[in-house]
């Protein structure tokens, strides 16, 4: 093979691979579906988190008061 040859084969391969490269086959379409869908499961999953922690602050903040309002009668 002359160089011009091996130039031209080089150039054919890496046209033929970057056209391959462009087209997204049915794999990657469903990989991009299942990272969007883990995506939006950890979105809703830490707002969950967030709204449990809060929950939580308020639950503790009752029975502080709770217990104050104890400790007032009791000390009546």
């Amino acid at each position: 093979m002359t160089a011009r040859t091996r130039c031209l084969t080089l150039i054919l391969v890496t046209a033929v691979f970057s056209y391959g490269c462009e087209e997204k086959g049915p794999a990657e379409e469903a990989g991009e579906k299942i990272d969007h869908a883990y995506s939006e499961a950890m979105e809703k999953a830490e707002d969950a988190g967030r709204k449990m922690e809060e929950a939580g602050e308020k639950i503790e903040e009752a029975l502080e008061e709770a217990e104050e309002a104890e400790e007032a009668v009791k000390g009546d």
